[in-house]
């Protein structure tokens, strides 16, 4: 996508000349620019439809697989000086129409992408505005405007645990519920969970894994969250399961974590600290943790430092940004905490999201009358690109686990973590 907007500014140099052509030839510049935007791109499998002018403008070596419709000049013009965040917003108000499968086309744009390497796509998404900071108050803001939008809509298409996370495939045939109790169970096992221990969670989502913990392994547990739409809901699971002796669901940020515990754990909160935060998060989790502690950070993540995708992060994800193996460890090594082990598992999050969209499809008519027409085509195309990011590559996702650097209580090898 960077190609694109490059290409615009070499078109923007030449203004009259294009002004020109275009009231002499109707469409047929804007299908010579189309062209010109092709090739820069290394000419995907991409066909594009005007609308107004009825021209189509497809690769010249290639069979598209995917089409493009396009139903006005002055969006094309929008998504030439900035296609991160135009085609996000033309898809979702129905400017920018895909005769094609949603996945397979976002499929083909992150792969493009990528050809340029990291500093590329660095340098492109680093011309969007900053994300938004995370600061206690910003960090409220944040949460609220993506995760307070209601238990209903999630509960439409996240399955009966209500998990957010990258659930985990024991099995090709795992369904999405039995695949994020598996992953509640990897968790756990990783921190050789046992009865008795205490563990401090921060960033409980609805409650999923706080409520697994202390039902099935026997931990006591304090989960903190800033988003008042999950701590209702996570409360009212806790009361319905009779935990309320061994869970303890807190309204609050994980700044404000107090106490020492057996157990650090943070399963998809990371991406909402931000950076700049990362040391601040590190002293947090040392100081939580009793001598002999360990702990487990699930993330997703990069290859390389890179911002979220600028319409994700405006429009989805406000102040979220997905951090690197490198940046993570601004986590760990100020504070003298022990990397243990580190799994990647990006295709679990794949077909999570396969998961997650198929259900989403099947409730679109509830979500619609919920919400707008807009919101549908919003959260459809958030899902897809997710989903598309899994599968390029552009997103990873980490499960770190880690030790203080004074535990010795450790088992030689890999085997605990599958039991037979």
């Amino acid at each position: 996508m960077d190609n694109i907007a490059s290409e615009s500014q070499n078109i923007d140099s030449t203004a009259g000349g294009v002004t020109a052509a275009h009231t002499g030839t109707g469409g047929k510049w804007e299908a010579r620019l189309l062209q010109r935007v092709l090739r820069a791109m290394h000419e995907p499998p991409i066909e594009f439809l005007l609308d107004w002018s009825g021209e189509r403008v497809a690769p010249r070596a290639r069979k598209p697989i995917a089409h493009v419709r396009l139903a006005d000049r002055r969006m094309l013009w929008n998504l030439l000086r900035n296609p991160h965040v135009t085609l996000g917003d033309a898809y979702s108000a129905g400017r920018v129409e895909l005769d094609c499968d949603i996945v397979q086309f976002l499929d083909l744009l992150y792969l493009n992408e990528m050809q340029g390497g990291p500093a590329q796509v660095a340098t492109s998404r680093r011309r969007a505005p900053s994300p938004r900071r995370n600061t206690l108050a910003g960090s409220r803001d944040n949460i609220h405007r993506h995760y307070d939008i209601g238990n209903d809509f999630y509960s439409l298409w996240l399955g009966q645990t209500m998990a957010y996370t990258c659930a985990y495939y024991p099995t090709e045939s795992a369904s999405l519920d039995q695949a994020q109790l598996a992953k509640m169970d990897h968790v756990c096992r990783k921190l050789r969970l046992r009865a008795g221990d205490t563990v401090v969670e921060a960033g409980c989502g609805w409650g999923s894994l706080a409520l697994h913990m202390a039902q099935h392994y026997g931990a006591k547990v304090r989960a903190f969250n800033i988003s008042r739409e999950q701590i209702a809901y996570a409360r009212s699971r806790l009361a319905e399961r009779g935990l309320s002796d061994r869970v303890e669901f807190v309204e609050d940020d994980y700044r404000n974590i107090t106490g020492r515990y057996d157990v650090f754990v943070s399963v998809g909160m990371l991406e909402h600290v931000g950076p700049e935060n990362y040391r601040e998060f590190g002293q947090i989790a040392r100081r939580s943790l009793n001598p002999a502690g360990r702990g487990l950070i699930h993330s997703i993540g990069r290859n390389w430092p890179a911002p979220l995708h600028p319409w994700v992060e405006q429009r989805i994800f406000p102040g979220a940004y997905p951090p690197s193996l490198a940046e993570m460890m601004d986590i760990f090594e100020p504070s003298d905490l022990s990397v243990l082990d580190v799994e990647n598992l990006r295709l679990h999050y794949a077909r999570t999201l396969h998961h997650w969209l198929e259900l989403y499809e099947a409730a679109v008519p509830r979500v619609r009358a919920m919400f707008d027409d807009i919101f549908v085509r919003k959260w459809r195309l958030y899902l897809a690109g997710s989903l598309a990011a899994f599968q390029t590559g552009t997103l990873q996702l980490f499960q770190v686990l880690f030790s203080t650097t004074q535990n010795n209580d450790l088992p030689l090898t890999r085997e605990f973590m599958y039991p037979r």
